[in-house]
């Protein structure tokens, strides 16, 4: 329980099916009042009261359970370690993974609980005998791209309460059980960095990188940066760069170089991706593709959706090629594989960690 409205009514749905419902909100912060901003940022002192006040309107048992010590080493390391690699990572892909489904789990079951339920927006379907992950009612609201990296193991120990309602319809029955957190805005970006300054954040960790802005067609040094780490590939504002394209037009951060400090630039035609190179792939469906197979991806949270063949290989690797190219597609994200199922809808077939780009 986050504190949120989602968790709140995802829990109230939970008593109502039956379940024995214990609710546990997650500390993973040591300084838990530096991570929230107005609508930015989640996990504060406050919404833990938020959380504690849900759970006694619904008369549920409630623990706060410290993950943070995992959090800081699995969740901000890491999107630390991978901007100073050059690469785009999706922290909450990361802290579904290792800390919602990974300690948070682990813990419930050692403790003899079943499963875990969130608030997420997303569905489980069986098909064949096997327990999938599959797009929310509400597509809008729809995060099964940010739990895809979840095991079959981990599926069957899991409950979306919220999968088939739209955001409107929580949020209604949240007024009409009286929750206080029915108006309470949607938390956002990332949790970890609540004023939303991802370089200054990475600034005060890794340092002043200095390096090159370079043009990647013609190689001239167009300007100077301070870390390969302040940038994104697709980026378009904040360059620094003084003087204009020689066809006038905005110029786009194409690809990163870590160990030279080189950042290349380009113009929006050169952002197009046609073929996607991914590894360390996961199959919550218990087993990887036979083959050439038909697919819709998807490389970000809200959007970068497009149709692809995609085949898997050794060692974890996946060859995507797509059908229409995308832009803004950057080592370290994750890519997420669709198939439509006539009676279950979009479910996931695999998700694996974009290594390379053509």
């Amino acid at each position: 329980m986050s504190g949120g409205v989602d968790s709140a009514v995802a829990a109230a749905r939970a008593v109502d099916a039956g379940h024995e419902v214990v609710g546990v909100h997650l500390a993973l912060s040591a300084q838990p009042g530096t991570l929230r901003t107005g609508s930015r940022g989640c996990c504060t002192i406050e919404d833990s009261h938020d959380a504690r006040r849900a759970a006694d309107v619904l008369g549920i048992p409630f623990y706060i359970w410290d993950f943070a010590e995992r959090f800081t080493e699995e969740v901000v390391e890491t999107f630390v370690g991978e901007y100073a690699a050059g690469r785009t990572p999706n922290p909450c892909v990361t802290c579904n993974e290792k800390i919602k489904f990974e300690a948070l789990l682990e813990k419930a079951m050692a403790l003899g609980f079943d499963a875990v339920a969130t608030g997420h927006y997303a569905r489980l379907a069986t098909v064949n005998g096997e327990v999938k992950l599959r797009r929310s009612a509400d597509e809008g609201k729809d995060q099964s791209y940010v739990l895809a990296s979840l095991t079959p193991e981990q599926l069957r120990h899991a409950m979306f309460p919220l999968g088939d309602s739209w955001k409107s319809e929580v949020r209604a029955e949240a007024e009409r059980r009286e929750l206080s957190v029915a108006r309470k805005p949607d938390s956002h970006d990332i949790c970890f960095i609540p004023d939303g300054d991802t370089k200054k954040f990475l600034e005060n960790r890794l340092g002043q990188r200095p390096g090159d802005l370079v043009d990647a067609e013609t190689g001239a040094v167009l300007g100077h940066h301070t870390g390969v780490h302040g940038f994104t590939v697709g980026q378009r504002k904040g360059l620094g760069i003084d003087a204009p394209a020689v066809d006038g037009r905005p110029r786009y951060v194409l690809s990163l170089e870590p160990v030279s400090g080189t950042v290349k630039v380009g113009s929006s035609t050169d952002l197009g991706v046609h073929a996607i190179e991914a590894d360390r792939a996961i199959w919550p469906g218990g087993s990887p593709l036979e083959g050439p197979t038909e697919c819709t991806v998807q490389v970000r949270a809200h959007g970068g959706i497009a149709e692809a063949v995609a085949e898997a290989g050794a060692d974890g690797r996946v060859a995507i090629h797509l059908r229409e190219p995308l832009r803004g597609v950057a080592p370290g994200q994750v890519v997420v594989l669709y198939r439509r199922d006539n009676e279950a809808g979009d479910l996931v077939l695999g998700s694996a960690k974009i290594s390379n780009t053509n």
